[in-house]
């Protein structure tokens, strides 16, 4: 917290310079070490615990697309119907981002600075260990969540035939454009991260905004999709081969290039100076 914010103003007293300072917004360089600290945490946990969080975590993320099919399913069919089923995609990044579950796309941002800070082979390895413990639990959770959700007689029908319908957008582009789509996805849900440390009551807020966004442009998030890809493909309306192929694989390279060149990368070259010379960034 920047602790400095109204120290030089001769209108305010002790009590009310430190008020100031409560209130003011973290400095670049605050929120960098901030999001690094989970980085460094996140890297050195156990393979078991860094699974099962991740198992939970792509479990949450199926209630974004249920919630969005709860929604899609009990509304009527004009234009602005989007607009509203979107809010639902919110609630499983809700769930996983405040229960501080391992998702593979808050880990393109919050794993990568430690490697840009530290630049060792070690750290690197440690990254790409996370990245590939925490990316197939997620999926696996999501495979999980999926199946739950095949039981005839368990839902309402017009909320099947949500789903049903749902299902297949993750598969309905081209590859290039599952690419750039992921690519906005990743560069958005690592911003959110970026933006957490500063938000404090408007956590939720922020969250709710920015995922709202990437449903409301039909960006690919490769957790989130995935819920909606294996359910096309358990219940036969999409073959596997269209899930790697039209889905998996390139939303993991957008959202990775989205996550780690766009964010990391940038907001890292920003303060990379002054961690260097290991004093705060001027004002």
């Amino acid at each position: 917290m920047n602790q400095d914010a109204g120290a030089s103003s001769p209108h305010l007293d002790q009590g009310e310079q430190d008020q100031a300072a409560t209130h003011a917004a973290p400095r670049a360089l605050v929120i960098h070490e901030i999001v690094r600290e989970e980085g460094e945490m996140a890297i050195t946990r156990t393979p078991g615990g860094l699974a099962w969080s991740g198992l939970a975590a792509g479990l949450s993320m199926g209630f974004s697309f249920f919630t969005q099919s709860l929604l899609h399913g009990g509304l009527p069919d004009p234009p602005w119907r989007h607009l509203i089923d979107s809010l639902g995609y919110s609630v499983g990044f809700v769930i996983v981002i405040l229960a501080r579950q391992q998702l593979f796309t808050e880990s393109t941002l919050t794993a990568v600075l430690p490697v840009l800070t530290r630049k060792d082979s070690k750290t690197l390895l440690a990254t790409l260990r996370l990245w590939a413990i925490v990316l197939i639990a997620n999926l696996v959770g999501t495979w999980i969540f999926a199946g739950l959700l095949l039981p005839e007689g368990v839902f309402r029908p017009e909320v099947v035939a949500a789903m049903r319908e749902l299902a297949t957008e993750p598969m309905s582009s081209g590859f290039g454009a599952t690419v750039l789509k992921a690519l906005f996805a990743g560069w958005l849900i690592a911003t959110m991260v970026w933006l957490l440390p500063s938000a404090r009551s408007a956590r939720l807020a922020t969250i709710l905004l920015v995922t709202y966004v990437v449903a409301l442009g039909h960006l690919s998030h490769i957790i989130a999709g995935s819920v909606e890809a294996a359910y096309a493909v358990l219940t036969g309306a999409a073959p596997f081969g269209d899930y790697v192929l039209k889905f998996l694989v390139p939303t993991l390279i957008g959202n990775t290039i989205g996550g780690v060149s766009l964010v990391a990368l940038v907001n890292h070259a920003a303060i990379a100076p002054d961690l260097q010379r290991g004093q705060p960034e001027p004002r």
